[in-house]
């Protein structure tokens, strides 16, 4: 079956195949922040190069015709949801992944068999995931790109290295997309911060403090060369010359 791709406004996530039965949806933020990340440079990478590499085989692969899948990878484990046919294509699917990259540690099997949703099942797939990438820049409980976002049959998968207070408030925020049917967490879990990520918001917040004081203390400097400008006009003086 030939594959036709249909690029989606840039607002709707990832790239759908329209015409084709494989789809491959990626999250919304496709320039890596290092600075925020906690996996290394390398594992940014990999992550990268396989979600690459399921796309170019997923789209190539005659004997995907009649199925579609999407992928998500995180630290090498990867998330394939969809549909398949028959088990027999779905066990192939599964193998197949761990074939294509030999960095792939696992596979996370969310392929049931039934027949291919609509196309408009997998638009509003793709705007559950815009919303809750949305949600995610509007909290402070962790960092939007700690956590990897995937939606399948109005399902939303979440990926990442996070801590349990931070996966909980992931969840819960995930949940308040209009739409979604349910909130999977697949999360490697951490048991605290990383050191340097807390020294850096520790700095970050020193930073933020030394210049509100320092606007306060400019601001009372303002006000007392004002208070002697005019002491000096009710007396009369000249204050032009003066050098405040």
């Amino acid at each position: 079956m030939m594959i036709k791709t249909l690029l989606l406004p840039s607002l709707i996530l990832g790239s759908i195949f329209l015409s084709g039965c494989v789809t491959t949806v990626s999250t919304v933020s496709t320039a890596v922040n290092i600075t925020n990340e906690r996996r290394t440079t390398g594992e940014v990478i990999d992550d990268k190069t396989i979600g690459l590499r399921l796309l170019a085989w997923s789209s190539a692969d005659p004997a995907l015709g009649d199925a579609h899948v999407n992928f998500m990878s995180f630290d090498r484990v990867v998330l394939a949801a969809g549909e398949a046919p028959n088990n027999a294509l779905r066990s192939y699917i599964v193998k197949q992944i761990q074939v294509v990259d030999p960095k792939i540690k696992s596979v996370i099997n969310e392929i049931v068999v039934g027949p291919n949703r609509g196309y408009l099942s997998r638009i509003k797939d793709a705007a559950i995931t815009t919303q809750v990438e949305a949600l995610f820049y509007d909290q402070e409980v962790f960092h939007p790109t700690h956590v990897k976002v995937m939606t399948e049959n109005q399902v939303i998968y979440l990926m990442g290295q996070i801590t349990k207070r931070e996966a909980d408030k992931a969840a819960k925020t995930a949940a308040k997309a209009k739409g979604v049917r349910k909130v999977v967490k697949l999360f490697d879990y951490i048991k605290t911060r990383p050191a340097a990520e807390i020294d850096r918001d520790r700095q970050r917040e020193a930073n933020a403090i030394k210049k509100i004081e320092l606007e306060k203390q400019q601001a009372e400097l303002d006000a007392k060369k004002a208070e002697l400008k005019r002491q000096l006009r009710a007396l009369g003086g000249n204050t032009e010359g003066t050098p405040f």
